[in-house]
């Protein structure tokens, strides 16, 4: 009996170990030719002859699509720290990171803090935050901080666990699976043989035929979440389970850990979305619309205590209706009732149907989660009540955030504080012995960054097209924020008087002067050169940042076009190159080299660039116009013209896509089309003289000389120079002086 159970025995194990070595081989051959992409987020290598950690720029293909991959921001560590030096680690998604510029993230500014208070102690802030990414992200993140002689880890998370990798509004891959699964998936991915199946899924599969890009938030406006959705649920037992491992992993390092919870735009960000409780009756529908218009009447009048009775009354019927809510705190806020006001601004914000911000309930997981791990080392840092307590009636609101969830520069360093006031329970007191009284202000830190007018002027563009975007333009305040922030825009263009740029560059030179190898500052700077007409200077800071990142492509194509710009497009060409040797998915890049070999007239290596661009960023309309230049080059006409289209379709108010549209379909003999681009040309660009000239070439052809006669001389008011529309104005008004 004994021997059969052995035999059996034997050649179960037998059977398993076959496979398994079969696998084993597999994976080991995979390894050996270089096959998939590493996993680890911090990656060894040298630079300037140091042993550094860099970032992992293809970490976030283990949990995206490849054309959705996020990348971490640039960073560089010392492989060893160094002594003196207190090592600290930022959990956590964009608005950790500092979106949308991480050179004014709260880790900054608490590095400035830490480092202005504590002398004779290097603290060293290395951010790991990344856009995008949620828990389920960052657990990965923190098992490789686990491994780097951390001190102290601060976590700052919550906003995007319904929208990031496995949330129940996700658009990258299954929505709220069970965590079992998500596990798994992850570490299968971990392996090369889980990234070879992925790669050949994706080949394969339904996904090959359709493939996705980046488009920001508005690719989540049809994965909306329901206020009665049962994946909620899920959402929030996969964001307790996760913290709990995070701060495992920190236990089992020795880490002490500073959680925060997660603050937000209450009184000035308006949902993005709003959606009634699905077992809503029609007829109970009618009766609430009926109210809420009602409501909405009497807010517009001013009628604010009236305007809270109908919106009440349409709350009892349905009180899911998210804008419903914000309603009711904007009107509780012009009566003065503050309590009531924040109550409804927090109720508006927790049942977005788009869920961007971190909502009540995973606020009170991390405290509660703190709370239970206080004994191991764990810290509480209320962020969202700190940020409560500034703001004006208690509610936040524009006074420290950009749109829903980044913080402004001020609230950036506010949090920064909040979090720092948690710091020196943790150090040990050979270091706080010399500490100085006061925390550095706002003022001092700003200087030690090189805040100045232009970056703000520089950030606050790019919130304004952030903005211009939906989901913030289906907002109900979304025009009074676009106002508001392109009144502040336009107080920054004003001072830039010779005295503020040399004001500006002195506070650049003096924070590069405490911290050369600042690579924040030096991109700044090189910004701030360019901008104020210095190219030669932006370009050896530009040569400088390539010197601290030789990694990273951006200071390579910054440097690249610049290069282009001064006709030097030999070295251009150079450093084009190598940024596209670095990310070859980078299509700026690979956009600005194919005008430099365009120029050339390598119009068919340049056709090859612009199309692998058109790839990546299908929506860039420039890069479509760059497209047709390179086929209109090499005569295909029809094919440029297919492409002209689609640059004007994608952009509509894009003139200079019009006009060349307007110039090929005239070239091709369709003179009534041409007329309509190159009208809509002087109506989006009244004074671009080569656009009436060729209307008025347009009109004439189909025998409207008066109309005609009007462009031409419209042509020579703004360019009296120009010969042709003296010549066509002198041939038209022969012809009518003969016709008298």
């Amino acid at each position: 009996m004994l021997s059969r159970r052995r035999k059996w025995a034997f050649h179960l194990g037998s059977s398993l170990l076959v496979p398994v070595l079969v696998l084993a081989a597999l994976e080991a051959v995979l390894r050996l030719v270089g096959f998939g992409y590493p996993t680890n987020f911090f990656l060894k290598t040298r630079i300037n002859g140091r042993a550094v950690y860099v970032e992992n720029d293809k970490f976030g293909l283990r949990f995206f699509p490849p054309a959705l991959a996020r990348s971490p921001s640039p960073l560089v560590m010392p492989a060893a720290k160094s002594i003196h030096t207190y090592r600290l680690f930022i959990l956590g998604e964009s608005a950790a990171l500092g979106d949308p510029e991480p050179a004014f993230g709260f880790g900054r500014f608490l590095q400035v803090l830490l480092n202005e208070r504590f002398p004779g102690t290097r603290f060293e802030v290395v951010c790991t935050a990344m856009t995008a990414i949620n828990s389920h992200v960052i657990l990965p993140i923190a098992r490789d901080c686990a491994r780097r002689e951390g001190d102290v880890w601060i976590i700052y998370m919550g906003n995007n666990e319904f929208v990031g990798p496995f949330g129940a509004g996700t658009v990258f891959g299954p929505q709220a699976p069970r965590l079992g699964f998500v596990r798994f998936a992850l570490a299968l991915k971990a392996t090369k043989i889980g990234q070879l199946l992925d790669a050949l899924f994706r080949s394969f599969g339904a996904e090959s035929s359709r493939q996705p890009f980046w488009g920001g938030m508005k690719m989540f406006l049809d994965h909306q979440v329901g206020p009665d959705d049962p994946r909620k649920q899920r959402v929030f037992e996969y964001f307790q389970k996760n913290l709990e491992d995070i701060l495992r992993v920190a236990q089992s390092a020795g880490v002490k850990v500073v959680v925060s919870t997660v603050a937000s735009n209450l009184k000035d960000c308006a949902p993005f979305a709003s959606r009634h409780s699905s077992g809503l009756m029609r007829s109970r529908l009618a009766d609430w619309q009926k109210f809420y218009d009602g409501a909405m009447e009497a807010e517009l009048t001013g009628d604010f205590a009236k305007a809270v009775g109908n919106y009440s009354a349409a709350e009892k019927i349905d009180p899911s209706f998210a804008d419903l809510h914000f309603r009711l705190g904007r009107c509780h806020l012009a009566l003065t009732n503050y309590v009531e006001s924040r109550s409804h601004f927090e109720l508006a914000r927790d049942l977005d149907a788009l869920p961007f911000r971190a909502d009540a309930r995973l606020n009170q997981i991390i405290k509660e989660t703190a709370v239970r791990h206080a004994r191991r080392g764990v810290y509480l840092a209320d962020a969202a009540s700190a940020l409560e307590e500034k703001s004006p009636k208690g509610i936040p609101g524009n006074e420290f955030f950009f749109e829903h969830v980044h913080l402004s520069f001020e609230g950036n360093y506010l949090l920064a504080r909040t979090v720092a006031n948690q710091v020196p329970r943790l150090l040990p007191e050979s270091m706080t012995v010399r500490a100085k009284g006061e925390w550095a202000s706002l003022e001092v830190c700003a200087r030690r960054l090189a805040l100045t007018d232009w970056d703000r002027r520089r950030v606050c563009d790019a919130v304004l097209r952030r903005l211009s975007e939906a989901p913030f333009v289906n907002q109900m305040n979304h025009s009074e924020q676009l106002a508001l922030l392109q009144e502040k825009l336009a107080s920054f263009r004003a001072d830039r008087t010779a005295e503020a740029v040399k004001a500006a560059r002195a506070i650049y030179q003096s924070a590069l002067t405490t911290d050369p190898d600042d690579f924040y500052v030096r991109g700044d700077f090189a910004r701030f050169l360019e901008e104020t007409g210095d190219v030669p200077g932006s370009i050896a800071e530009w040569q400088r940042v390539r010197d601290l990142l030789p990694l990273e492509p951006a200071p390579y194509y910054f440097a690249g076009k610049l290069l282009a710009h001064e006709g030097k497009t030999d070295e251009a060409l150079q450093y084009l190159s190598r940024t596209i040797e670095i990310r070859p998915d980078f299509a700026d890049a690979l956009d600005e080299k194919g005008q430099l070999l365009l120029k050339r007239r390598k119009a068919n290596e340049a056709l090859l660039l612009f199309e692998k661009a058109a790839k990546l960023q299908p929506t860039n309309a420039r890069i479509w116009v760059h497209t047709a230049d390179a086929l209109g080059a090499l005569n295909r006409r029809p094919e440029a013209l297919d492409k002209l289209r689609e640059a004007v379709r994608l952009r509509p108010d894009y003139w200079e896509a019009r006009y060349l549209l307007g110039v090929e379909l005239a070239l091709q003999d369709k003179i009534g089309e041409a007329q309509t681009q190159f009208a809509e040309v002087v109506r989006l660009q009244p004074n671009y003289a080569l656009g009436h000239l060729n209307l008025g070439v347009a009109l004439a052809k189909q025998g409207r000389l008066d109309d005609a006669l009007v462009q031409f001389r419209e042509t020579l008011r703004l360019d009296p120079g120009n010969k042709l529309a003296q010549q066509h104005r002198e041939t038209i008004e022969s012809l009518k002086s003969r016709g008298r």
